[in-house]
């Protein structure tokens, strides 16, 4: 399957099979794909937090709205972010990078994200968004369908994974086989509405 046809098929399924397991090889080909996902700066501040505990799986459920594709995806991914991942030995995000680059690059993260703590939540967001398309598409490139999701108590689930103080959760994204197709699109806008050339 091709990019463009990834993307064509991509849609948000909400009945997943129960019954379907995942092989850990899948799974570890699947997040590899996603930690490709760019970040600013390179510092890689999203942290995936795989729910596989069948326990866990149902109290997530319990604070986001009964629905049913917490349980009964193959994966649950909660995507969050490391808020002060800038911050944190910026130097390794580019260990492999020349001396002149690791000497400019780490105090230019410092210099951007220090003090600015809606500038840090803002990148935070943005890097799990790019994350999440990454995944949905890369999960159906293997066959599977996926959710992404919003529907949940924050907080009730930050503390039900033990989300550090400098986290903060952006999305879940639930991924498996489908019971049955997702329902046709449903009402695109047209281009001239939403694509804008030079100035609105």
């Amino acid at each position: 399957m091709n990019v463009a046809e990834a993307i064509e098929t991509r849609r948000a399924v909400k009945a997943f099979d129960p019954e379907h397991r995942m092989e850990p090889a899948e799974i570890e080909r699947l997040m590899g794909l996603v930690m490709l996902a760019p970040t600013a700066f390179n510092i890689q501040n999203w942290r995936f937090v795989l729910a596989t505990d069948p326990e866990l799986r149902r109290q997530i459920r319990a604070v986001a709205w009964n629905q049913a594709q917490v349980t009964d995806a193959s994966l649950l991914v909660i995507l969050t972010a490391d808020l002060k991942a800038w911050e944190k030995d910026p130097r390794r995000y580019w260990h492999l990078a020349t001396q002149p680059v690791q000497d400019y690059m780490a105090p230019a993260i410092d210099q951007y994200y220090r003090g600015r703590e809606q500038v840090q939540r803002d990148e935070a967001m943005r890097s799990c968004g790019i994350a999440a398309q990454t995944l949905m598409l890369a999960a159906r490139e293997m066959g599977y369908d996926s959710c992404p999701m919003d529907g949940f108590d924050f907080d009730a689930v930050g503390q039900l994974i033990g989300l550090p103080a400098d986290h903060a959760i952006a999305m879940f994204v639930a991924v498996g086989k489908p019971l049955q197709p997702a329902y046709p699109r449903s009402g695109p806008l047209a281009m001239g509405e939403v694509v804008i050339h030079n100035r609105f």
